[in-house]
């Protein structure tokens, strides 16, 4: 039987590398994982920014500079103009009493109470000199949405999977192997291993690549490749499903994207609602793939929770294998 499943295997490598696809699907979560590294911003890209007029005292400017980014400008105008831009800044106008903050009044929370500490701080002569405050540096400077994007991108490289085994299955329809498969040597569980191998080692290879590109060197990698694995097993099913009722390539693969409303769904559950209403999500089994893997890259999940959420993905995912089994039986015969 093992021998079967490997010439499967084989079979399907040529047949992938011969079309290209599988050459676009390696390739393009690995682009995309540079993209991430390059265009997301670190902490300190991400500081808060600070507008001042150039009429402001230099004392002042050097002092706010230690710890924001300042912009300086020419008149009030041109200042306002540009807090009401759509990144969050925030204005000091110097008074007679004081300073002025201005604001555009959609700013991210805590940005504005920062703003005004910042300001009493200096006008008390607070500074790293004077304070017992001891910083201590984790040297990691990665903006949180870098965890984010990557987790969504697990998630894209863990549909490409289905998407592989459905492309496979249309191509096998058109050269009328799966009809032969019933009077030849290759039982039916052999030829679906042979496929699933493919999809499912080609996925793992793209996260793995991918999370040493952006940086997740440290992950405990038994996890993410343990809930990577559980969460393919979903993806198997609808793409061989999909791929026995699809007429063509195009087909096949709108098909599998369509897996991409409830895990955009699952996302925006887990990071949108409060914790009183995430139980809403537990239907899911992307949500606990993405919570999951939140808290590997995160570096705070246990064992017990990623076990857990393992457990709630593969039963999830069994309760889909039963109902599409006899489809997909029906497909094969």
């Amino acid at each position: 039987m093992f021998n079967k499943i490997l010439k499967i295997f084989r079979k399907e490598i040529k047949v992938a590398f011969r079309d290209g696809m599988m050459i676009i699907i390696l390739v393009m979560p690995i682009m995309l994982a540079f993209g991430i590294k390059l265009f997301t911003p670190s902490i300190t890209d991400a500081s808060i920014k600070i507008a001042l007029l150039e009429t402001d005292s230099t004392e002042h400017i050097n002092y706010l500079e230690r710890y924001v980014q300042v912009e300086l400008f020419d008149d009030v105008e041109s200042l306002e103009k540009r807090v009401n831009k759509n990144d969050d800044i925030i204005g000091y106008l110097q008074t007679s009493n004081g300073y002025q903050i201005i604001i555009e009044g959609n700013e991210i929370e805590g940005i504005i109470d920062y703003a005004k500490l910042l300001n009493v701080y200096y006008a008390n002569g607070a500074s790293t000199l004077t304070s017992n405050t001891e910083i201590l540096s984790l040297q990691n400077d990665d903006s949180p949405l870098v965890a984010v994007l990557t987790n969504m991108l697990i998630l894209m490289i863990i549909m490409l999977a289905g998407m592989v085994i459905s492309l496979s299955i249309v191509e096998e329809k058109k050269d009328k192997t799966i009809s032969a498969i019933n009077v030849s040597p290759v039982t039916q569980t052999s030829f679906i291993i042979g496929k699933v191998l493919l999809g499912g080692i080609s996925s793992l290879f793209s996260i793995i690549v991918s999370l040493l590109i952006l940086g997740f060197q440290d992950i405990n990698w038994i996890m993410i490749i343990l809930v990577g694995i559980s969460s393919m097993f979903l993806t198997f099913i609808i793409g061989f499903l999909q791929g026995l009722i699809s007429n063509d390539v195009i087909e096949a693969a709108s098909g599998v994207k369509l897996i991409m409303i409830p895990m955009a769904g699952s996302i925006a559950g887990y990071l949108l609602l409060s914790a009183k209403w995430q139980w809403t999500m537990y239907w899911s089994p992307f949500y606990w793939t993405y919570k999951a893997n939140d808290l590997i890259l995160t570096q705070k999940g246990d064992w017990g929770t990623i076990l857990l959420s393992v457990a709630a993905v593969i039963a999830l995912t069994f309760i889909v294998y039963l109902v599409a089994y006899p489809k997909i039986r029906k497909g094969l015969s």
